[in-house]
């Protein structure tokens, strides 16, 4: 096999059965679901299947008429979409780093724009961040997943997994934030001495303060999820 050849670059880059069950990494940034049922996933994260998979957008009251008016608040930001059937499915969003999470009877928290997908078992709410709705531009909101099954989330690179004590809180940009233990209850708090450099900042910066026992996880990169207001 000759050095850069189409033989070498196909069995460099071929798809693997690597029989690591429901959700595999195909890739860092590519998610593999070996389908034989129904999975929730973030709608037009689909690159590709093989198969018979049927897709389908996430009905108006599926969930209910509590979700689907905080659905209209966040905006489209949380829109799911159902693939039911029987082969392979791969996902992807925007080349962000996917991480598989498999919750045992435990609850996490996962900004809206950062879950790739999870399974039918695990029980999911929106939450709005309330205190800060004044100063969004659309996409501040997150999810609770609880139960057991697994989850998937994205980053921006490598994730950062932050430990949380009584004695030691974590305050976070909220723009980086990814995830964080269901237990924790952050605060939004402003440091008006900050300024923001770049653009016509307000001079406030807004951070997630994060308090208690549990973790958080950031990523390194800040997508804006809030305007400034001035």
């Amino acid at each position: 096999m000759s050095r850069y050849s189409i033989d070498e670059f196909v069995s460099n880059t071929k798809q693997q059965d690597k029989g690591e069950g429901l959700f595999e990494l195909e890739t860092p940034r590519m998610l593999e679901i070996n389908l034989d049922g129904q999975v929730w996933s973030k709608a037009g994260a689909m690159i590709s299947y093989r198969g018979q998979i049927k897709f389908e957008r996430e009905g108006v009251l599926e969930h209910g008429l509590g979700k689907m008016f905080k659905k209209a608040l966040t905006g489209e930001g949380a829109s799911l979409m159902k693939a039911n059937g029987n082969g392979k499915l791969y996902l992807a969003d925007q080349g962000k780093k996917i991480s598989i999470l498999h919750l045992q009877n435990e609850d996490i928290f996962v900004n809206g724009n950062d879950l790739l997908a999870f399974e039918p078992s695990i029980s999911w709410d929106i939450k709005l961040m309330r205190r800060v709705a004044g100063m969004l531009s659309g996409g501040l909101f997150n999810v609770r997943l609880e139960g057991v099954g697994m989850v998937t989330i994205t980053s921006h690179y490598e994730p950062l997994t932050l430990i949380v004590s009584p004695d030691n809180p974590v305050y976070t940009d909220p723009n980086a934030t990814v995830a964080w233990s269901g237990n924790l209850q952050p605060e939004f708090v402003t440091d008006i001495s900050f300024k923001t450099f770049l653009g016509c900042g307000s001079g406030e910066s807004i951070q997630m303060k994060f308090t208690g026992d549990g973790f958080v996880v950031v990523q390194p990169f800040e997508e804006v999820y809030y305007a400034p207001q001035g």
